[in-house]
């Protein structure tokens, strides 16, 4: 028996591992993690009365250099509140001014974009598309899943049910009836139609965008990884900046904005 046949032996026995390496994998996945986070808060949020609230999901608007998703947008006479999702487990580490956030699980950490900057470009947007004053634009962070802050957050940051009662603490009516009506239909025209086309056009646009950010971060003169120092002496002591990882064979540094 050569080795293609006896390979074929193995892989009759075990056939069944096969569905159920791929099902474990997809269940695992940031996309599909993505999905449910997305469904837990759409049911949450379904909650709100209709009289007073109108729940849009899902929503990619246009913009002048591609596109933006925006994962819920609830309309109402006391604002627009723009939800951003976060499904992720472990200890939360972050603050309103921070470029990036912290993840950490047991030992590991790792680092993701501020959510609140991230919603900020969803609502710099809608108040463009819409004509409306930021004023009346809300953001909203939710994280699910098994995740702990361990900083103090803002109070648009919150776990799931939180979400509805900051919400509703916005009790001043700023919208009129007329007004209310516009808007939702407004974002119902503006918003591209979804589909697998849309869907795609947004992935390049966010793969071109981190690309651009990778190539900032890299070294101009070796094109290494770019790492944040801090400086330890003289006039500028405790100044952060940017040096090359390979230092001391390259000696690069770009300021820290």
């Amino acid at each position: 028996m050569n080795f293609f046949e006896a390979f074929l032996n193995v892989l009759e026995q075990i056939w069944y591992l096969v569905p159920l390496l791929l099902i474990f994998c997809i269940f695992k996945s940031r996309w599909l993690k993505g999905i449910f986070g997305e469904f837990l808060v759409n049911r949450l949020l379904s909650k709100l009365p209709d009289s007073d609230y109108t729940l849009i999901k899902d929503v990619t608007l246009p913009t002048n250099n591609g596109t933006t998703q925006v994962d819920h947008i609830v309309v109402s006479k006391y604002g627009i509140f723009v939800v951003e999702t976060k499904n992720m487990k472990g200890w939360i580490f972050g603050s309103a001014r921070q470029k990036q956030w912290t993840q950490k699980i047991y030992r590991h950490s790792s680092k993701f974009q501020n959510p609140m900057h991230q919603n900020y470009k969803h609502i710099k947007t809608l108040e463009t598309l819409l004509d409306c004053s930021e004023e009346h634009l809300h953001s909203v962070i939710v994280f699910i899943g098994d995740s702990t802050f361990k900083t103090e957050m803002p109070p648009n940051v919150t776990y799931a049910r939180g979400s509805i009662q900051y919400i509703q603490q916005f009790k001043e009516v700023v919208f009129s009836d007329k007004d209310y009506i516009r808007l939702v239909k407004s974002i119902d025209q503006i918003k591209l139609r979804r589909g697998l086309i849309t869907d795609l056009k947004h992935r390049k646009h966010v793969k071109e965008v981190v690309l651009s950010k990778e190539k900032l971060n890299h070294c101009p003169r070796c094109g290494s990884e770019m790492v944040l120092r801090e400086t330890k002496r003289g006039e500028n002591i405790g100044k952060q900046f940017w040096g090359c990882s390979t230092f001391p064979k390259c000696r690069a540094v770009k300021q820290f904005n």
